[in-house]
């Protein structure tokens, strides 16, 4: 692949992912922080992925996509926030 397109895809993930993680923390909205989460994941594998590092991705994805988020989600589905 051209070196050019792959940098380019590189800067693009890494923008995804830094403003995802900054959202995850500004989200006043529990689910929406925890769906931020989600994006920031999956744009650090993206970002692994293009380093050739497959296994680290799909060991991000499968960890802490397949359960860390999903305990996450659970806990803050039977906290029953109430946002005003």
């Amino acid at each position: 692949m051209n070196l050019l397109l792959i940098d380019t895809i590189f800067y693009i993930f890494a923008a995804v992912a830094v403003f995802a993680a900054i959202m995850v923390v500004v989200a006043k909205n529990p689910v929406r922080s925890v769906l931020f989460l989600v994006l920031t994941f999956f744009a650090t594998a993206c970002l692994w992925m293009l380093a050739e590092a497959e296994f680290l991705a799909v060991t991000l994805m499968l960890v802490y996509v397949g359960a860390v988020l999903v305990l996450f989600m659970f806990v803050v589905m039977m906290l029953d926030i109430e946002i005003t």
